[in-house]
């Protein structure tokens, strides 16, 4: 089980970078002035030059895509239902994101940036989790069917 960690852990890694790639897209596009921001611009006044901040931000992703695929292995459980195993999953992965979201100036910080932060990571993680929840089911289903087909 560790050993999965682990690999979950640096396969995730990977995909924390990808995802902090696509975050950069978003705010450059949101922004609207045809430029390309590796990282956010308040970003680069916190960290003292552009390099610093894409190096920080850089570095972050990777942890922050590590605990994302290191949590991962929470679906494997088979000890554990699923709901202790979504809150598990979400109270990990909650802790993971907050941090790295307001280090990385993905939100405002202020009241209104941290409540519009949760409303939109736990409507994300919902739908998610229902896209998930129900291709698993219809995968369960169909494996349903063929048993009693072969029996």
């Amino acid at each position: 089980m560790k050993r999965m960690v682990w690999i979950r852990c640096l396969l995730g890694a990977g995909l924390g970078i990808s995802i902090s790639t696509v975050i950069a897209i978003v705010v450059s596009a949101m922004l609207g002035d045809g430029n390309y921001y590796a990282v956010h611009p308040q970003l680069i006044q916190d960290a003292g030059s552009e390099l610093t901040a894409v190096v920080l931000q850089t570095v972050v992703s990777v942890l922050y895509g590590a605990a994302w695929g290191g949590a991962s292995v929470i679906w494997e459980r088979e000890d554990w239902g699923l709901t202790r195993q979504t809150l598990t999953h979400l109270v990990i992965c909650s802790l993971a994101t907050f941090p790295v979201a307001y280090l990385m100036r993905w939100m405002d910080r202020n009241v209104m940036g941290v409540v519009s932060y949760f409303a939109i990571f736990l409507a994300v993680y919902a739908g998610v989790w229902v896209f998930q929840f129900s291709r698993m089911k219809r995968r369960i289903a169909r494996i349903n069917r063929y048993m009693q087909q072969s029996e």
